[in-house]
């Protein structure tokens, strides 16, 4: 069964960085990608970040967000640990952020709307 869990959320003065962390059980090594998303109200998800949990290095972030969000992944006992640093940060970035899972990824492709699993989310307000 796949949980994921987010934290880090919280207020940031413009212009600050933020790391959120995911907390991911149940990721298959060499066969599931994890990623993040946010939404703002009123809106859909947005994919932000996807990352493969694998021998093989990859990750993905869309031009939108280049440049200043970065994510990255980690092993913390019988969990992975998937990282978004949010640098640079605008008021326009204020949003639920989640982590979600895709499982039966293939290393080098990214496709956000083949996300189906969800953590309940972290809020992320940035003060202007």
């Amino acid at each position: 069964q796949v949980t994921l869990v987010e934290s880090g959320g919280g207020s940031v003065q413009a212009g600050g960085a933020l790391t959120l962390s995911c907390a991911a059980s149940g990721i298959r090594y060499n066969h599931d990608c994890l990623g993040w998303f946010r939404q703002f109200p009123g809106t859909g998800r947005e994919g932000v970040a996807g990352i493969y949990i694998g021998e093989r290095e990859g990750a993905y972030v869309p031009d939108s967000v280049k440049g200043r969000f970065t994510i990255s992944r980690s092993r913390d006992n019988a969990k992975t640990v998937v990282n978004l640093q949010i640098n640079s940060l605008k008021s326009e970035d204020t949003a639920i952020y989640y982590c979600a899972a895709w499982i039966g990824c293939r290393a080098g492709t990214w496709d956000f709307g083949a996300y189906k699993y969800w953590g309940r989310g972290t809020q992320v307000t940035v003060a202007s």
